[in-house]
């Protein structure tokens, strides 16, 4: 999570300083290609950090509308060399698959868990391991007479192995909390359990069929997002998209990265607003000091050296209560949600972010005023 965290700083200046380049280019002109190969390389990275993000359960929980073809194209690369050269992993992605509302990061992690309990059920043997997806109509879900099953359409992801299979005496203990075959050391008995806690948090199931000697397939059915839903979201991120994201206001950015808030600065400046930067929480409080009447929205890193963003914040509203706090991190919104000093009335941008998101984020806390 800390070297994730690092990385986070890293992109959101990469990707930051790419959308003040393009925003510079039009799209004909030769340079344009080359700094959005750039941005679409530091997105690249970005998804990595989140798959890291999902190992350490520090992810920023962000339920929304998803294609599981396109995750599990992003997932291939990570899983294939989680599993090493010694196990064959094969995908075949189901047509015109159904869109489903899910935590992609959860989803990820879920996926992961069972690949690599797949490779250590191998134990460094030859084998293979195939991932499936299928859309399961509700007559379907209904012929399989599972009383489980989610009511309606499903998306079906299938993971299968040829390792050693399960025991029927554990197999209906592995989805236990503590329960695990691994030695001593080798495991938590967590992982099973987690994981199926997270599909049923997203509303569907797991199911696992295995017999000793056969492998074992488990199967995730997850309940299809309803089209007229999908379009109806679109809308919206469409609608947002074209929207006039420039503003006026007074904006204090409190952030210790240099690059990072020299972009941050550079965003809002373009769109309209005055910033006045911090290098840190003391020179932050220093410019309140002096300034607070002016303020009108804090935009602040959450871990800074001497003191963290929400102690700040509630140190600001103590000065001036209107004032108004956007916290932008490379750590989950609930790595500090639980603070005693967090402020009640607070927006999350998490890092690396966008020029666009920065600018839409801002436009939402003055709305909201």
């Amino acid at each position: 999570g800390g070297i994730a965290h690092d990385f986070n700083n890293l992109l959101t200046a990469i990707i930051g300083y790419s959308d003040l380049l393009l925003s510079r280019h039009d799209a004909g002109d030769p340079s344009f290609s080359d700094i959005h190969q750039i941005k679409q390389n530091a997105n690249r990275a970005a998804n990595l950090v989140r798959q890291l993000l999902a190992f350490s359960r520090q992810q920023t929980l962000q339920p929304a509308v998803i294609s599981i073809t396109d995750m599990l194209a992003e997932l291939h690369n990570l899983l294939r060399r989680l599993l090493g050269q010694h196990i064959e992993l094969t995908m075949t992605h189901g047509r015109n698959l159904g869109q489903v509302k899910a935590d992609q990061g959860q989803l990820e992690n879920v996926i992961i868990n069972l690949a690599v309990n797949a490779r250590d059920a191998l134990a460094g043997n030859k084998g293979r391991l195939s991932i499936r997806t299928a859309n399961i109509s509700a007559e379907q879900a209904q012929s399989l007479d599972h009383s489980w099953m989610p009511s309606g359409d499903c998306v079906m992801i299938e993971v299968a192995d040829d390792g050693p299979g399960i025991p029927k005496a554990v197999i209906g203990k592995i989805f236990e909390p503590f329960f695990t075959t691994k030695e001593v050391g080798k495991g938590t008995g967590l992982g099973l359990s987690t994981a199926y806690g997270i599909i049923k948090q997203q509303g569907g199931n797991i199911h696992v069929q295995s017999e000793v000697g056969e492998g074992a397939t488990f199967r995730i059915y997850l309940p299809v997002y309803a089209e007229e839903e999908v379009q109806a979201e679109n809308g919206e991120v469409q609608l947002e998209a074209g929207a006039d994201l420039t503003g006026n206001g007074v904006i204090l950015l409190v952030e210790d990265e240099d690059p990072v808030r020299a972009f941050a600065s550079r965003a809002l400046s373009g769109k309209g607003y005055t910033v006045l930067e911090a290098d840190g929480p003391d020179q932050a409080l220093e410019i309140v000091e002096t300034r607070a009447d002016e303020i009108d929205l804090v935009i602040s890193d959450v871990v800074m050296p001497g003191m963290d963003g929400a102690r700040l914040m509630k140190i600001i509203q103590q000065k001036s209560p209107g004032i108004r706090a956007i916290f932008i991190s490379g750590y989950a919104e609930n790595a500090f949600r639980d603070s005693d000093e967090l402020v009640e009335d607070y927006l999350f941008l998490p890092k690396p972010f966008t020029l666009k998101q920065l600018a839409a984020r801002v436009k939402e806390a003055f709305a909201d005023r």
